[in-house]
């Protein structure tokens, strides 16, 4: 748990930022833990029902249907497994381990809980729970349709205290965006956080 782990460092109340899922979890924190939030750095905003859809899918769904018809042994060869028991084996015994028809049920419930957030402002949250928020938030919306730019201006409307910064004024129809492809607006976006650090560190 990131507060249990910040609160060992003495660290709280911190700047709590990420993209993506990591925006997604810098919200969870904020709404389970508000004292402990100095401030959000949040970009690449996920929501929508298309960005519903493909959560469902990547997180759960191919992990769904490779259990099915492989059970546990076809689930430990999809790459996003085989890269966790590469790096500490003993994670492909205990995913062996499991029984495929629980994998399986709780697997569908996460993709369940994914597709009701389809309507949602953002996946994770409600408005009246982001309006609840009221740490200062730096919203920097994405460009593709897992992250769409409307998304991240309504997230910056809900939060009382938000500062919206445009880095893409164009919304790209595609799935995603790859990281890489914001590489030349580093510089920009570093200056932006920076920026929005310095203000609300004092």
């Amino acid at each position: 748990d990131l507060y249990a782990l910040l609160k060992q460092l003495d660290a709280p109340p911190a700047f709590i930022g990420g993209s993506s899922s990591g925006c997604r979890m810098s919200l969870a924190y904020a709404l389970r833990y508000p004292q402990a939030v100095r401030g959000l750095l949040l970009w690449r905003i996920t929501g929508g029902p298309f960005a519903a859809q493909r959560l469902a899918r990547e997180y759960c769904g191919q992990y769904i249907a490779a259990a099915r018809s492989g059970g546990m042994a076809a689930v430990c060869a999809m790459p996003h497994f085989r890269d966790l028991i590469a790096a500490h084996a003993p994670n492909g015994e205990r995913l062996l381990a499991a029984d495929p028809q629980a994998v399986i049920a709780t697997m569908t419930r996460w993709s369940e809980g994914f597709l009701q957030e389809a309507e949602l402002p953002v996946i994770g949250a409600t408005a009246a729970q982001l309006r609840s928020i009221k740490a200062p938030a730096c919203v920097i919306p994405g460009n593709d349709n897992t992250h769409p730019k409307a998304v991240g201006e309504t997230l910056a409307r809900l939060l009382p205290a938000a500062e919206l910064n445009i880095l893409f004024p164009n919304q790209l129809d595609v799935d995603v965006v790859p990281p890489e492809d914001w590489a030349h607006k580093e510089t920009e976006m570093a200056g932006i956080l920076l920026a929005f650090l310095q203000r609300h560190s004092g």
